[in-house]
């Protein structure tokens, strides 16, 4: 019996896929997309060659790299990704806080899902630089948010630099919930900026235990900026994981919870 032949994906669908694709891996190749689009790869490089035109990416032999601010796509194009793995991380992460903690949270769609888990937690201290989770926390008599200063990301929503840095260091946590965009066993923990990356490390040093909550994209991926090795850190919490990239944490000493 023959298989049904799939529809080809409408353009902007494919720009989408290959825009997420980029943020994601850095590079995507013809290759690939022409039959996950299920389009010839004459089509795709066409597209390709539409985003070069918008300074999206730069061409290479057979696909394309990101190119400037598309490497990390704005934290509100991120939100929709892998938003059931993120709640199943947050829950989890939540089971590791208690009442009366003190906490601290990075910028960045699952550890914002985090700061929504702990929403009814009593006597919750919440430090954090990233101005989305404050927004959504400020509310709450609850909670007691102490938030950084520093320069705003309009990417990440997150204060960095020195002066957040100076407010982080007579601070001690409990407990911090890291985000990041790619951790591995090699490269540790990594982010697309270097002064967010710098950040994220003093928080992670003022806490007696680090948590990095990560979708399963996340592992094996290497970005720009190192936050610190592997074992800097205390678990690792994920979803959606590849078996072979959480053996790899695994091996490398960390713990790795995959719910």
């Amino acid at each position: 019996m023959q298989e049904p032949i799939l529809p080809a994906v409408r353009q902007p669908e494919r720009l989408g896929v290959i825009l997420e694709e980029l943020s994601s891996n850095g590079s995507v190749a013809v290759a690939d997309l022409s039959p996950r689009l299920n389009v010839s790869p004459a089509t795709v490089r066409r597209d390709l060659g539409l985003l070069e035109e918008q300074r999206l990416l730069s061409r290479t032999h057979g696909g394309a790299v990101a190119q400037g601010v598309l490497y990390e796509l704005p934290l509100r194009y991120k939100a929709t990704r892998h938003r059931e793995e993120k709640r199943r991380i947050a829950l989890e992460a939540a089971r590791r806080v208690s009442d009366g903690m003190a906490i601290g949270l990075t910028g960045g769609t699952t550890t914002t899902e985090v700061a929504r888990a702990l929403l009814e937690r009593q006597r919750l201290t919440v430090v954090t630089n990233a101005l989305n989770i404050a927004g959504e926390l400020a509310v709450r008599p609850n909670i007691k948010l102490v938030v950084t200063g520093g320069m705003a990301r309009s990417e990440s929503y997150e204060l960095v630099g020195p002066l957040a840095e100076q407010s982080l260091a007579e601070l001690h946590l409990d407990v911090v919930f890291v985000g990041v965009d790619g951790i591995s066993s090699t490269e540790g923990l990594t982010t697309h900026h270097e002064v967010e990356a710098h950040t994220n490390r003093a928080l992670i040093e003022r806490a007696t235990r680090a948590i990095v909550v990560a979708d399963g994209s996340k592992l094996g991926a290497t970005a720009f900026a190192r936050i610190c090795p592997s074992s800097a850190v205390d678990e690792l919490i994920t979803a959606g994981a590849d078996p072979g990239a959480v053996a790899s944490l695994r091996e490398a000493g960390l713990s790795v919870t995959v719910v």
